[in-house]
C-alpha cells in the first residue's frame, strides 16, 4: 500500500470537514472511510460502521415520515461524532507517517514519557512549595548553592508539561482541572503560565478539543495581562481555522456570546484583527528597509561623520533636546527622510519594523528547543543564567531594560541578550543608558494614552505575541514543517461565528474595512464595504468601494459604485474624475470626455483634468480641441516637458508641420525616446526632408527598447497621417527599403 503524503491526508481529511459542514454526510461517509483504508487504519472501520448504520436508519425514519423530537439533536451529535472519528484517524495516520518535526518530537515524547499532564502538574506544584521553604531559608541567612541548577530543573519540568500539553489530543476533566489551577494559581510565575497557554494554543491547532477551548476561555478571564492576551491569541487562531464545524458545538459559541457583551472584548477582538491583518505587512517592511532606506542611508554614510561630529561625541555631555542639525544630515537625501519618517510612523502603529533586523539572530542555541520560541522573556530565565551572573551591573540594567521595552517582541528581546554578552563593557553601558532614556519617554507618552485608550498595552501585548508567532513560522529552521498561520488570509468577517459578532456591530466592522482599505487590501476591504452598504447606502463608502474595485482592475464595478456615489452629491470632482477613469478604461471615449468636461466645470485649471479631456480629444481624432487642452497645460504648468508629446503629434497630424517641428526638436534636445525620435522623422519627411527623416529613423531604431519588426509596425499603424499631410505613397517602399540597408550595413 503506497503511503500518503503529509499534504494528501491534509487535502482528504479538509474534504471531509467541509462535506461535514454542508450536511454532506454520505460523501463524507465514503471519503472517511477510503481514508481508513488508505491510512491502514482498520482498527477505526467498526466505529465507523456503527456511525454510518446508525445515520442510514435515521433516513429510513425520516423518509417514511416517523416522528422523533429528538431528530436533529441526534443529527447534530452524530455530524459531531463523525467529525471526531475523522480527527483520530488523520491524526494517527500522521502519527504513524509524518516527517515534520512536529511529529517527530511527538513519537520522541510518545516512546519516552512517563507521566500525564495531571502528574507533571502535582510535581511541579510540589517543586513550588519545596522552592518556597528553601527561599524561607535563603533569607534566613544560608547560602543556598543549588539555586541555580534548582531553576534549571524545575524549568525543565514546565517545558515537559509544554510539550505534554502540545501533543495531547483529548484533555480530559481532571487534566482540565489541573491545567486551570496552575494557570489561575500561584505556584508558578506568569511567564511560565502564559508558556503553558502557547501550548494549548499550538495543541488546539493540532488537535481539535472543546475542552481546549474551554480552558482558553476561562484563562482569558486571567487578570494576568499576558496570560490574557495570549489566551485570546490562541482563541481567535483556532476559532479561525475550526469555524465550519464550530456550529455543532453550542459550548464554545455560547461562551463567545457571553464574552461578546463585554465592552473590553469588543475592543481587544477589534484590536487583535488589526494586528493579525497588520502582519501581512512585515515583509513589505523589511522589502522598504532593504530596497530603500538602507541604500539611501549608505549613500550619505561618507558624510555622516563629519555632519555628526561623532569624534568628539563622546566627550561632551548629552544634551537632552532634540539636535536642531540633524535634518540636515538628511538634507542631501529628501527621499531617505520621507522613508525614515514612513518608518518612524509604522513603528508607532505597532508594525513589526524589527523583523529583518533580528531574522539573523536566531542562530543560538536557545533556539534549537522549538518551546524556546514561545516563552515570554523574563530577566531570571535559567537560560540567561550564564549573561546575568557572569557579568557587571551596566549587562544587568541593559538586561532589564531590553525586557521592560514594549516595541520588541519576546523572541527578540532574547536574541538581542544573547547577541550582547561579549561586547565591551562601554557599549553595554551607552546601549543601556539610551534604551533607559528612551523607555521613560515611551512610558510616559503611554501613560497619557493610556487614559484615552485603556486597552493600549493589551495592545502591546498581543502584538508582541504575534510578533512572536511570526518568527516562528517564518524564521524556525524547519518552518515548512508546520501549518503556518500567517498564510492564512485572516478574513474574519466571513467566517460564520467571527464574522456573525464582527457584523453586529457596525463600527468595528466599518473600522477594519478601513483597515484593510488603508492599508491596500482591496478585496478584503470591499467586502466589509458592500456587507455594510447592504445595512445604509453612504456616499463615502460607494466611493471607497469604487475605488477598491478600480485598484482590482474591474472598471465595470468600480463605474457602478461611483455612479451610485455620484448620487450623494459627494466631492463631485473628485467623482467625475472617477467616473470618466473608469469609462476610460472600458473604452467608452465619448462618455469619459463627458464627465472630464462636468469636472472642467467645477475646476477649469485642475492639469489633470485638462490633460486627459485632450487625451480624450486626441484618441477621439479631434485633434485641434485636443491642442487647445495640452496649450493650456503648457501655458498653466510652463515647466511641464511631458505636454510637447502630445503637442507635437497633434501639430503634425492637424498639418501645423513647422509647430511639431518645434516641439519634437525641444523633445530630441531633452532626451528622446524611440516615437519622439519616428515622429520627427515623420515630420521631416512631410516637409520634404527625406535625408533628415532616414537619419531619425536610424536613431528610432537603434533604441535598446526597439526593435526592426516593432518599428515597422508603429509606422504601418501611422502610414495613413503620412499620407495626409503630403508623403508621396509611391516614395514609401523605397525610403523603408532604403532604410533596411541601412540597418543591415551596421
Amino acid at each position: 500500500m503506497e503511503v500518503m503524503t503529509d499534504t494528501e491526508l491534509k487535502i482528504e481529511y479538509k474534504e471531509i470537514c467541509v462535506n461535514l459542514a454542508d450536511r454532506k454526510l454520505k460523501p463524507a461517509f465514503d471519503l472517511l472511510e477510503n481514508l481508513i483504508h488508505q491510512t491502514g487504519l482498520v482498527i477505526h472501520l467498526e466505529e465507523w460502521r456503527s456511525l454510518e448504520q446508525t445515520y442510514r436508519f435515521m433516513l429510513q425514519y425520516t423518509v417514511e415520515g416517523v416522528s422523533d423530537p429528538e431528530r436533529q439533536k441526534i443529527y447534530r451529535k452524530l455530524i459531531v461524532s463523525v467529525y471526531e472519528l475523522a480527527d483520530t484517524v488523520y491524526e494517527a495516520a500522521r502519527l504513524k507517517t509524518s516527517p515534520s518535526v512536529e511529529y517527530e518530537k511527538k513519537r520522541t515524547l510518545v516512546l519516552s514519557s512517563k507521566n500525564g499532564i495531571a502528574e507533571l502538574i502535582e510535581e511541579i506544584e510540589s517543586s513550588s512549595i519545596n522552592e518556597e521553604l528553601v527561599s524561607m531559608v535563603n533569607e534566613s541567612g544560608i547560602e543556598n548553592q543549588g539555586k541555580s541548577s534548582g531553576a534549571v530543573l524545575s524549568q525543565q519540568k514546565i517545558v515537559d508539561l509544554f510539550y505534554r500539553v502540545w501533543f495531547q489530543n483529548k484533555i480530559n476533566d481532571t487534566e482540565a482541572d489541573a491545567l486551570l489551577r496552575l494557570l489561575t494559581g500561584d505556584s508558578i510565575h506568569t511567564p511560565y503560565k502564559a508558556f503553558i497557554v502557547s501550548a494549548l494554543m499550538l495543541s488546539l491547532q493540532r488537535y481539535f478539543d472543546q475542552q481546549k477551548f474551554m480552558l482558553l476561555f476561562d484563562t482569558y478571564d486571567s487578570e494576568e495581562r499576558e496570560i490574557r492576551q495570549r489566551a485570546f491569541v490562541g482563541l481567535l487562531i483556532n476559532l479561525y481555522k475550526y469555524d465550519l464545524r464550530l456550529s455543532d458545538y453550542p459550548a464554545i459559541t455560547g461562551r463567545l456570546t457571553i464574552l461578546n457583551e463585554d465592552p473590553e472584548f469588543k475592543r481587544n477582538f477589534e484590536q487583535v484583527i488589526i494586528q493579525f491583518i497588520r502582519s501581512k505587512e512585515t515583509e513589505k517592511i523589511e522589502k522598504i528597509i532593504k530596497d530603500e532606506i538602507i541604500p539611501e542611508m549608505i549613500k550619505i554614510s561618507p558624510n555622516l561623520k563629519d555632519k555628526m561630529n561623532l569624534d568628539s561625541l563622546m566627550e561632551d555631555s548629552f544634551d537632552e533636546d532634540k539636535n536642531p542639525e540633524w535634518e540636515e544630515i538628511f538634507k542631501d537625501s529628501p527621499e531617505l527622510m520621507n522613508k525614515m519618517e514612513e518608518f518612524s510612523e509604522m513603528q508607532m502603529e505597532g508594525a513589526d519594523v524589527f523583523m529583518g533586523s533580528f531574522s539573523m539572530l536566531k542562530i543560538f542555541p536557545f533556539f534549537n528547543e522549538i518551546s524556546n520560541w514561545f516563552i515570554p522573556f523574563f530577566p531570571e530565565n535559567p537560560a540567561l543564567t550564564s549573561i546575568v551572573e557572569n557579568s557587571d551591573e551596566s549587562n544587568n540594567r541593559l538586561i532589564e531594560a531590553i525586557s521592560s521595552a514594549p516595541i520588541l517582541c519576546n523572541s527578540d528581546k532574547y536574541s538581542f541578550c544573547f547577541s550582547i554578552q561579549n561586547l565591551p563593557k562601554e557599549n553595554r553601558e551607552f546601549m543601556a543608558e539610551g534604551m533607559n532614556a528612551e523607555m521613560n519617554q515611551f512610558n510616559e507618552l503611554q501613560a497619557d494614552e493610556e487614559l484615552t485608550d485603556p486597552g493600549k498595552k493589551d495592545g502591546f501585548v498581543s502584538n508582541q505575541i504575534i510578533q512572536d508567532l511570526y518568527r516562528f513560522y517564518k524564521l524556525h529552521p524547519k518552518k515548512e514543517s508546520f501549518d503556518d498561520v500567517f498564510t492564512w488570509r485572516f478574513d474574519f468577517h466571513n467566517k460564520k461565528v467571527l464574522g456573525k459578532i464582527l457584523k453586529e456591530d457596525e463600527k468595528i466592522l466599518r473600522n477594519i474595512g478601513e483597515y484593510y482599505f488603508s492599508k491596500n487590501h482591496f478585496e478584503e476591504a470591499a467586502e466589509i464595504f458592500n456587507y455594510l452598504l447592504a445595512i445604509d447606502k453612504n456616499g463615502e463608502l460607494y466611493q471607497k468601494l469604487g475605488f477598491c474595485y478600480q485598484k482590482s482592475g474591474d472598471f465595470e464595478k468600480a463605474l457602478s459604485a461611483y455612479k451610485k456615489a455620484e448620487l450623494f452629491g459627494l466631492n463631485k470632482l473628485w467623482n467625475f474624475k472617477k467616473i470618466a477613469l473608469c469609462y476610460r478604461n472600458l473604452n467608452d471615449l465619448p462618455k469619459a470626455l463627458e464627465y472630464y468636461l462636468e469636472a472642467e466645470k467645477i475646476d477649469s485649471d485642475d492639469l489633470n483634468v485638462q490633460l486627459n479631456i485632450g487625451r480624450c480629444y486626441l484618441e477621439l481624432e479631434q485633434f485641434e480641441e485636443a491642442l487647445k487642452c495640452y496649450f493650456k497645460v503648457e501655458y498653466l504648468a510652463p515647466g511641464n516637458k511631458k505636454v510637447w508629446r502630445p503637442i507635437g503629434w497633434c501639430s503634425f497630424v492637424s498639418g501645423k508641420k513647422e509647430q511639431a517641428e518645434k516641439y519634437f526638436a525641444k523633445l530630441v534636445e531633452d532626451g528622446p525616446n524611440k516615437h519622439d525620435l519616428m515622429n520627427s522623422g515623420h515630420v521631416q519627411w512631410s516637409l520634404g526632408n527625406r535625408k533628415a527623416a532616414l537619419e531619425f529613423y536610424k536613431k528610432s531604431i537603434a533604441q535598446p527598447d526597439f526593435t526592426e519588426t516593432g518599428f515597422f509596425e508603429v509606422f504601418d499603424e501611422d502610414m495613413h497621417y503620412l499620407l495626409e499631410q503630403g508623403v508621396d505613397k509611391d516614395d514609401i517602399p523605397i525610403l523603408l527599403d532604403q532604410l533596411r540597408y541601412f540597418i543591415a550595413a551596421e
